[in-house]
């Protein structure tokens, strides 16, 4: 007897680069996310020789002139082009991001992992201390830790990666808990592997495509929080260019007409922030293997 594959119509069979192609295209909000997210990184890293003009050189003579030809997104109070600021701040915010997120992932992720594999005491100990963590505003803890350690970028890095932790760590924890008596853990366990292997090989890498939804959405919220901190005066400090700094400065000036020192920073955090949170919806799909079938 004869057997027939029944697939979906335009469903990719097999190729990964096939199925990536197929949910851009049904998805014409993530292919639009991933198109500005590509944008927003060839910008971070290419930014040195994007800028049209020196983003930290002063020149009063052109202070606060609106779009032109010559800046097309104007000048500040002392007269330096805000579009070559705008663009050096890319690399600064999403470095700050990259890292931040990177970091509580690592660490959270790991943890999280461990405390649901195993159970217990230990079990217990971390969650009470993510509970505790998670009971104050992260963004008021974020702002006190900074404070105490100093507005520093690793400072912030440090602040933002730990306001971050305790959604992996919960998150991993969580996922593993599910799937620890599996029956495929079970085999790994009775083919010689470790405990730490079975989390580290089996386990962890499972729940990834879960957790990458969670790391799009922490991306967007770690450039909101940076430039908050910058906003209030506690991240990064002038005349380094920062979008929240940007804003800060700009806020000053609204109420006399100076739009552009607001809108062009503003526009350029908020499609930072868009683009990432629409990535997540995404991700989930490209990375689930479960929609390659």
């Amino acid at each position: 007897m004869s057997t027939v594959a029944i697939t979906s119509p335009g469903r990719p069979r097999g190729s990964a680069l096939g199925h990536l192609g197929w949910v851009l295209r049904h998805n014409p909000l993530t292919a639009l996310a991933s198109a500005g997210t590509l944008l927003l990184c060839l910008v971070a890293i290419f930014s040195p020789w994007l800028t049209p003009y020196d983003p930290i050189a002063s020149d009063v003579q052109r202070a606060l002139q609106p779009p032109s030809a010559a800046h097309w997104a104007g000048t500040d109070q002392l007269g330096r082009d805000l579009l070559s600021r705008i663009i050096a701040a890319t690399r600064l915010d999403l470095a700050i991001a990259v890292s931040a997120v990177g970091l509580s992932f690592a660490l959270g992720a790991v943890v999280g992992a461990f405390c649901g594999y195993v159970g217990g005491r230990l079990d217990r100990a971390v969650g009470r201390f993510v509970d505790v963590l998670m009971a104050f505003p992260l963004f008021v803890l974020a702002m006190a830790m900074v404070a105490a350690l100093g507005n520093r970028v690793e400072n912030i890095v440090i602040a933002t990666a730990i306001i971050n932790l305790p959604f992996y760590v919960r998150f991993a924890r969580a996922e593993v808990n599910v799937r620890r008596n599996l029956g495929w853990v079970e085999a790994a366990r009775a083919g010689g592997e470790s405990h730490a292997a079975v989390v580290l090989r089996y386990l962890l890498p499972n729940i990834l495509p879960a957790m990458a939804v969670q790391i799009s959405l922490n991306l967007g919220w770690a450039i909101l929080n940076a430039a908050g901190l910058s906003f209030i005066g506690l991240g990064v400090r002038p005349p380094t260019p920062e979008w929240g700094i940007l804003v800060a400065e700009g806020a000053r000036f609204i109420t006399t007409g100076k739009w552009w020192l607001v809108a062009f920073p503003g526009l350029a955090l908020m499609l930072a922030v868009l683009c990432f949170n629409l990535m997540g919806d995404g991700l989930r799909d490209i990375l689930d293997p479960r929609q390659r079938t």
